[in-house]
């Protein structure tokens, strides 16, 4: 493994550097983003929880689960949602409430929030209740030539799959979440102007998820750069695709053709107290990525549940990307898994900063 120096704040490499994008921008208008939520389970019909389908308009995540409570008259702790969606987007999702609160659905409508369907289900939707995203994005002001640029990136994503790295999004603006969170892993005093908030536990578990999310993004860059991001190595924790449980590589030859097989992908890791182990090569790579940030294993201890790890798939597969041409640019439509980032996919076709598109 070779020597790098970890930085929170560099952008990942790019999958597809060696293929132009089309350039562009996203959300410049409202209607230009559209997620709708795939659900784990579907609702049985009878329970004690209303399962809302819920369609919201340029409305940030904390902001519409206090709409809803509001609006519903109870607190915003008996809400349940399996995801966080974007504000400026048009979006669909599941949301659980108590049934009592019935009688009031019809003040739940207007002013950004639309109630699309009722049902009833057994437990309250909790984080992570979910398979994953579909999206339907439309890239404004793309390159004359995007259309010819297409087919060779998709083809590209479709075959070998997209490099699973957190979105910058994760981070924080100006990486202030990330930065934040690394101080406390560091024993270190907060950055400035952290202070105040340092001590809320909705920032403490933020911070410290936003530092995790960074390493695993520096631990998926060094192997991608050395041309190991599908490559099986001794020692490496594999799981099952698209769910399942994990192991570790001992038969690297027939675990290489499972995953070319797309049976296993890599998990990497979200360092912590209990995450499952890698052994041989592999845990040795890990360690270096400690040994980047000037962390050791002991960091992690000593903040109880919130970092007790776990691992995340190191490259996950986009089998329905497809583009249109339209009048006012390129629509995308794609699904992701849960926890997986539409911005890592459109920078690697567009090739573009979309931070400033917000």
């Amino acid at each position: 493994m070779s020597a790098s120096t970890f930085d929170p704040l560099t952008p990942p490499p790019l999958w597809t550097a060696d293929l132009p994008g089309i350039g562009g921008r996203i959300k410049m208008q409202l209607d230009d983003f559209e997620v709708e939520e795939i659900p784990a389970y579907p609702p049985s019909g009878a329970g004690d929880y209303l399962y809302l389908w819920i369609e919201k308009r340029d409305m940030g995540a904390e902001f519409f689960g206090r709409q809803v409570a509001r609006r519903l008259g109870v607190n915003a702790s008996e809400i349940g949602t399996a995801g966080l969606k974007d504000r400026r987007a048009v979006t669909r999702q599941m949301v659980s409430v108590p049934a009592a609160v019935e009688p009031r659905l019809n003040e739940l409508e207007g002013e950004g929030i639309r109630l699309l369907n009722v049902s009833r289900h057994t437990n309250k939707l909790k984080p992570g209740h979910l398979h994953g995203n579909r999206f339907r994005i439309l890239v404004r002001e793309a390159h004359a030539d995007a259309v010819t640029r297409l087919p060779l990136l998709i083809e590209r994503v479709r075959r070998d799959g997209l490099a699973n790295f957190y979105g910058e999004q994760r981070f924080g603006r100006d990486g202030e979440t990330v930065l934040l969170g690394l101080s406390m892993l560091r024993k270190e005093p907060p950055p400035e102007g952290s202070r105040a908030g340092f001590l809320k536990p909705f920032l403490r578990k933020l911070a410290l998820s936003a530092a995790q999310s960074a390493l695993f993004n520096h631990y998926l860059a060094v192997r991608m750069k050395e041309g190991l991001l599908r490559t099986v190595l001794s020692g490496d924790v594999m799981a099952r695709w698209p769910f399942g449980g994990m192991f570790v590589a001992e038969d690297v030859v027939r675990e290489q053709e499972r995953l070319e097989a797309r049976e296993i992908v890599g998990a990497g890791p979200m360092f912590g107290r209990k995450m499952f182990r890698a052994a041989g090569t592999a845990a040795e790579r890990e360690e270096a990525t400690l040994a980047d940030s000037g962390l050791t294993p002991m960091a992690f201890h000593g903040f109880g549940k919130l970092l007790s790890g776990t691992r995340r798939h190191n490259l996950v597969y986009v089998d329905d990307l497809q583009a249109e041409g339209e009048a006012e640019g390129v629509r995308l439509s794609f699904s992701l898994p849960a926890g997986s980032y539409a911005t890592v996919l459109l920078r690697e076709l567009t090739k573009s900063d979309l931070s400033t598109n917000e």
